[in-house]
């Protein structure tokens, strides 16, 4: 394990040079949030759900989030839908597995998903990891709770397993790939005191994908760039609603210098 410098900057470049249409189905709680850091990074963000269009909406995106924080089984149908047009079209698919672990309907439909459609990015905190790994935890409603594994080990396994990147947040964000982990350590508190920054990193996440085969890579530059945002957001702010808005301004203005300077990410096997 040791410091490594990774060109983040290049692939959010990419991003709003690309502009690159993320289709979204995800959690009607943060679903404007989402919407929003997408659209600040540069990206173009769409929120279709119908069942009816999905999967046409899914062939002109060039990337899909899928997030089961608001499920119903109609939506999840829903997903799987768009999920397989995306797989037919070969973009990646981002599942952010909001409160895997807290019911059995969440539980079901989140290895429904993994078992039906192609899932290129599974992303949760550890809690909700760990349930799709098969750890016998229960999600404190979307809130994580303490897993007594390595998460490293536990990250790695299942991106072995599913053949995808495993991205876990959380004080220090872990992403896996087959192999090789990032640990990415930027970030500030005060991000964890808003609802809606979990949701919202997946969407970072689908965003740096849309841009970037090498999907470990990609889930770690967009957590760099999110997470150096929170860090330059907490420098003007004096509570969780000013730091909010603070948050999509400094993702706005984020610059190379910044982000090479800001990021602390390490590299192990």
């Amino acid at each position: 394990m040791g410091k490594i410098k990774i060109d983040a900057f290049s692939l959010l470049k990419r991003i709003r040079d690309q502009k690159p249409v993320v289709h979204h189905l995800t959690n009607w709680v943060t679903i404007y949030d989402c919407a929003n850091i997408v659209k600040v990074m540069g990206a173009s963000p769409v929120m279709a759900h119908a069942k009816e269009e999905v999967a046409e909406m899914a062939m002109i995106a060039s990337a899909l989030v899928l997030n089961i924080g608001t499920l119903t089984v109609d939506f999840v149908e829903a997903m799987k839908i768009a999920a397989r047009s995306a797989n037919k079209k070969g973009i990646p698919v981002v599942l952010d597995a909001c409160g895997c672990g807290a019911t059995q309907l969440r539980n079901k439909k989140s290895l429904e998903l993994l078992d039906e459609v192609r899932i290129d990015i599974i992303k949760g905190n550890s809690s909700e990891v760990a349930k799709i790994s098969g750890e016998n935890v229960k999600t404190k409603g979307v809130d994580s709770v303490e897993v007594e594994k390595d998460l490293i080990e536990l990250a790695s396994k299942l991106a072995r397993k599913q053949k995808c990147a495993v991205v876990i947040t959380g004080k220090e964000d872990i992403v896996a790939g087959a192999e090789k982990v990032y640990l990415v350590k930027n970030g500030h508190s005060m991000m964890g005191n808003i609802v809606g920054t979990g949701c919202m990193a997946a969407s970072v996440i689908g965003t740096f994908a849309a841009v970037e085969k090498d999907l470990p890579l990609a889930a770690a530059s967009g957590l760099v760039c999110f997470n150096i945002a929170g860090e330059c957001a907490i420098k003007s702010s004096y509570g969780p609603g000013i730091f909010k808005e603070r948050l999509f301004d400094c993702l706005f203005n984020l610059d190379k210098k910044m982000i090479d300077e800001m990021q602390k990410v390490e590299a192990c096997k």
